[in-house]
């Protein structure tokens, strides 16, 4: 199975090294968001996932200020992924990037969904006094956290902190997206739609 991955923070390291554990998997290429400048002497400095990618020597790491242009888009194609897995990348998917990969774009988004889309569940999560919350492996749509669910895994807030869950839900989420790419591929899922009401 040929994997693009797209994602730029920690946790997209995360389940980058999770799917890189599992050899059914082959990634064939990795999107980031731009270096940025960082620290007191503005340097210009990869994203976590970036530096994890190419310290892994893997193939094909690319970073565009903007993922929709045809430039990019032309890119992706030559490099015919089975699948696109997105953690965490920070940019919209245009219609015409969604339907490249035969299998689709893959998303492991930090909520329980329907619950809690959108760029802020896990605090989110935590504010509404949670007990549980968790990581679901989602179908990308073109709206906000919208597509057909694929798989979840359940995590215990308890007293953790917003940093805590974090790393509990990248942890949990890594391992469930390099389960589930294989099942897709296998046809082994039966995507559930949202509820949208």
């Amino acid at each position: 199975m040929r994997i693009l991955f797209m994602g730029s923070s920690e946790a997209s390291a995360t389940s980058l090294r999770a799917i890189l554990r599992n050899p059914q998997l082959k990634v064939i290429g990795v999107v980031t968001q731009p270096d940025r400048p960082s620290g007191r002497n503005r340097k210009l400095t990869p994203c976590p996932c970036k530096a994890f990618a190419q310290e892994r020597k893997l193939p094909d790491i690319f970073s565009p200020e903007k993922i929709n242009t045809p430039e990019s888009l032309e890119k992706i194609r030559s490099l015919k992924p089975d699948v696109i897995a997105v953690v965490a990348y920070g940019q919209f998917l245009c219609k015409e990037l969604l339907a490249i990969p035969p299998l689709g774009c893959v998303n492991g988004h930090f909520s329980l969904l329907p619950k809690y889309r959108g760029a802020s569940p896990v605090q989110t999560a935590i504010i509404a006094g949670e007990h549980v919350t968790g990581v679901t492996i989602m179908q990308m749509g073109e709206g906000l956290d919208t597509g057909d669910m694929l798989t979840k895994v359940e995590v215990e807030i308890g007293r953790m902190n917003y940093e805590q869950l974090h790393d509990a839900l990248a942890e949990a989420g890594a391992k469930l997206l390099a389960e589930t790419l294989p099942m897709l591929d296998a046809g082994e899922i039966t995507p559930q739609p949202q509820d949208d009401s």
